[in-house]
């Protein structure tokens, strides 16, 4: 089993999806965590909205701030657009997906970061599987 950390700015759209969807596409294969290096009070209404549509009730979830635990427990990071602000801890493989901050959109645009998400969600998930079985994992796409 690994452990995913997703992680943005203000963990309160990006990395609430991708954990999200994230614990629903391994089925419990493996874990997801997420966090912010600067969170917000809460999760974008938008974004909640979005994921609510999917069956997915993020309407409690509260954004963290990243700890060093968080970093330490994580077998793969990804990063979702904090720059200069995203962790860098040794000995851990890391991910970056470039991808725009939801907050403020109009819901087709936060739905269309949604869907790209959880494609990205979905092949890393097929990687560690492969790599729970020995095979070499697909190459990664930004």
């Amino acid at each position: 089993m690994a452990r995913a950390l997703f992680v943005c700015l203000h963990n309160a759209g990006r990395s609430q999806m991708a954990a999200a969807l994230f614990e629903r596409a391994t089925e419990g294969r493996h874990e997801a965590d997420s966090a912010g290096t600067q969170p917000a009070e809460r999760v974008h209404p938008e974004v909640v909205e979005v994921m609510a549509e999917l069956g997915f009730d993020l309407a409690s979830a509260r954004p963290s701030r990243l700890s060093p635990a968080q970093g330490g427990l994580a077998d793969v990071v990804v990063t979702m657009g904090c720059g200069d602000a995203c962790p860098v801890l040794p000995g851990k493989r890391y991910v970056d997906w470039e991808l725009t901050d939801p907050r403020g959109l109009p819901l087709d645009e936060v739905r269309a970061i949604r869907d790209e998400i959880a494609r990205r969600v979905a092949e890393l998930a097929r990687d560690l599987d492969q790599e729970a079985v020995g095979a070499p994992p697909a190459q990664a796409s930004a």
